[in-house]
């Protein structure tokens, strides 16, 4: 974890737009939150900040796919906790690699409270954190 005690999370999204924004309500949701613009620069980051506590990703990404980049980090991890996001939420790849496999999932577009509500029920934690 950081130096603060806090959680860690791994956010990981190719539109930057979407990636900040995560960041940002992941902060103020009272975790610590490092981004990727991509599956390999993820694992990149991962090396230097491990142990994450949960990786956010979306499914559908160029190059390494969300559930691939969750498959090669749990392997080194098997604790991670993933949390998917997508705007895609009834196509085949989320239903079979993300709904299928018991992973949880946010659709997108999503509000500050309803992140912090998946991100606690995946992580296992009820945080009594106040809203900044």
């Amino acid at each position: 974890m950081s130096q603060a005690g806090k959680k860690t999370i791994l956010v990981v999204d190719d539109e930057p737009e979407i990636r900040k924004l995560v960041a940002a309500m992941v902060g103020q949701c009272g975790y610590e939150a490092i981004t990727a613009d991509s599956g390999e620069h993820a694992l990149k980051l991962y090396k230097h900040h491990r142990p994450v506590q949960l990786l956010i990703t979306d499914v559908v990404q160029p190059g390494m796919s969300g559930p691939m980049l969750a498959d090669k980090l749990t392997q080194i991890q098997p604790d991670l906790r993933v949390l998917y996001i997508s705007g895609y939420d009834h196509t085949h790849l989320v239903q079979k690699y993300v709904v299928e496999k018991g992973h949880a999932l946010l659709p997108k577009p999503f509000t500050l409270e309803s992140l912090r509500s998946k991100v606690e029920e995946v992580l296992g934690t009820h945080a009594n954190i106040t809203m900044k």
